[in-house]
This record gives C-alpha cells, structure tokens and sequence, in this order.
C-alpha cells in the first residue's frame, strides 16, 4: 500500500484562482510553501485546461510556478471510470464532472491531499464522505480533500 506524502498536494483551478479573489490573503502562504520548495504540486491535464481558460493573471501565475515543484498527471480510463461513477452514487451532479476528474486524479495520483476553494463540490464534508464512500467501495485509498489554508495551517 502506499503511504501518502502530504507534500505531494494536487491542485484544482479554485486552488490556482484563489490567489486573485477574495481568497487572496488565505492562498499566499500556500503558493510561497509551493516556490520555497516546501510543497510538490500534482498538476492534471485537467487543471491545465481549466487554468487555459481563466483570466490572463491566473495564468501568467501558474507559467511562473517552477517546474521542479510539479509532479504532472494525466487522466487516464480507470480516472475517467471512476470520475463518473462519484456521479453514478449521486455524490454530485453530472454538471460537476471535471470536480470529478480532479478527485479520481489526485487519488490514483495517490496525492497527500487535493486543495481547492470549490466549497460546494469539494471541500465539503458530505462530498468529502461520498467520495471516500466510492473509492472504499472499489479499493482504493481515502483522499482528503482542503482549502490551501487549511493545508498549510494544519498543526497535526
């Protein structure tokens, strides 16, 4: 079984953008740990394409990341699989399938922890629970799922 490193944070677009709303102040330290090379982001092709879409800030931020603090991932079929089968239970809606993708990403990633701001599909204790319910059921690991304040304010 492997262990899960909590340095290795996989990210979503609400992590990225949180730096430009009203989020700003709470995400900071979280982006310094990244370029102090305190934190390894995991970063998708599916954050990729949501950072493609988000205003020219976000992503002249994300370019200016360094590469030696990223670990890059892909989906995969057994991601996209179990990306629908989250929706299949009724954790979320259809309309939340890149929410989806992220958390089946991050957990065969075998991420320490997935860091967004989405309050309403997953930073959410009963997302949270459902998520975790999915992946017990199909064998794999439980994923936790925090703002990028929690992450790095978390004294335990």
């Amino acid at each position: 079984m492997n262990q899960r490193i909590i340095n290795r944070v996989y990210v979503d677009g609400c992590a990225v953008g949180g730096l430009f709303n009203q989020y700003a102040e709470q995400t900071e330290p979280f982006w310094n740990a990244v370029k102090n090379g305190e934190i390894v982001i995991i970063v998708s092709d599916v954050l990729e394409q949501e950072v493609a879409r988000a205003p020219q800030c976000v992503r002249d931020f994300f370019d200016s990341l360094p590469k030696s603090q990223m670990e890059i991932v892909v989906s995969t079929k057994e991601s996209n699989t179990l990306a629908k089968r989250y929706i299949a239970e009724k954790v979320v809606g259809p309309k939340s399938l890149a929410d989806c993708k992220h958390i089946a990403i991050a957990t065969l990633a075998n991420a320490g922890v997935v860091v967004s701001w989405n309050f309403g599909h997953m930073v959410n204790k009963s997302r949270i629970l459902g998520y975790n319910s999915v992946n017990m059921k199909l064998g794999y690991a439980q994923i936790d799922i925090r703002t990028p304040y929690e992450v790095i304010n978390d004294e335990t």
